[in-house]
């Protein structure tokens, strides 16, 4: 149903700050009254499952547009170190919940938020959860991508990865050249990204095929962040995979790549607690990404612990 608001000039030019500021084109005028309007009339009025509105119109993004990217490094200009909470849907209770976390995450104060994890999450699953997310949250929103079908025109931007040290082609280049047209057409920011898996790798180290980083050899995960940086990929993540028993990257490794990079390095897996999320990034990473210790203790208070030591650890990442 389409109706026609008149708005004060005041307001109007205030949404269109707010429009452009958060979807880098004045366009999505109508997608973020939306927005607005959902949060102040349905919270909560209704399950999110029995509300899932119809598909929105996105216009694409011109190539040369890099406003998530832009984003990202302001933050970290501005706070130094960055928390972005993954929303892995498979991995929650409903749609609702992992919503809910998600929320939870932008209220505490999290930078951003990842979808993705796992190669299920894809379809109408994938798009529900973007648009339900988009509509009760203020942060970017990017893509964590299982695979070609981990794709939807709700979300902001996606991590454009080639996993560097899998021994299949296919998730160095091939998946990669299936996806791009896909990502054109949607419209959505593609962050060049090289992704490297740390022993013991879990899920994606095994479906990826990767020749795992051994722990103990953090000069090889430098070389290869440094060479993933050569050719040109804009984020670096190091990442020992979902809830790994063995716990985050050593932070010997951590120092080490960041010793040899400049841009953007993201740090994943076995992030538990607020002091490891500090000394990761004390250690030199620039953001932490958290999923499982929110899945188990994903209110508020215990979000908003984690971003406080993430800016902890910025401070002291600063003084060495």
């Amino acid at each position: 149903m389409r109706t026609t608001i008149n708005l004060e000039d005041k307001l109007y030019k205030q949404l269109i700050n707010q429009c452009v500021e958060r979807y880098g084109t004045s366009k999505k005028l109508s997608l973020l009254i939306n927005s607005c309007l959902t949060r102040v009339l349905s919270p909560a009025a209704q399950p999110l499952s029995k509300a899932i509105p119809g598909p929105v119109s996105v216009p694409p993004l011109k190539i040369e547009q890099r406003k998530t990217e832009s984003y990202i490094h302001r933050e970290l200009e501005k706070k130094g170190g960055l928390l972005f909470a993954v929303i892995d849907p498979l991995d929650h209770p409903s749609l609702d919940a992992a919503v809910q976390t998600a929320k939870n995450a932008d209220e505490a104060g999290c930078d951003a938020i990842l979808i993705g994890g796992s190669t299920g999450v894809q379809g109408k699953m994938l798009d529900d959860a973007a648009i339900h997310i988009q509509q009760n949250t203020r942060i970017p929103i990017i893509l964590f991508p299982g695979n070609i079908g981990t794709l939807t025109k709700y979300a902001d931007a996606v991590y454009f990865m080639s996993l560097l040290n899998s021994q299949n082609p296919y998730w160095l280049s091939t998946a990669q050249m299936l996806a791009a047209p896909n990502v054109r057409e949607l419209g959505i920011e593609p962050l060049p990204t090289g992704y490297i898996v740390v022993e013991p790798g879990g899920t994606v180290g095994h479906i990826g095929e990767a020749n795992l980083i051994p722990r103990n050899k953090p000069k090889l995960a430098a070389a290869l962040a440094l060479a993933a940086q050569y050719m040109g990929f804009r984020i670096i993540i190091t990442d020992a995979g979902s809830d790994p028993k063995e716990g985050h990257v050593p932070l010997e490794m951590v120092a080490a790549v960041r010793k040899v990079i400049s841009v953007p390095y993201v740090v994943a897996g076995g992030i538990r607690t607020p002091e490891q999320a500090k000394n990761v990034i004390a250690a030199g990473a620039d953001i932490v990404q958290v999923g499982t210790a929110f899945e188990k203790h994903g209110n508020v208070r215990k979000i908003r612990e984690m971003v406080d030591a993430v800016r902890e650890g910025a401070k002291q990442k600063k003084k060495v």
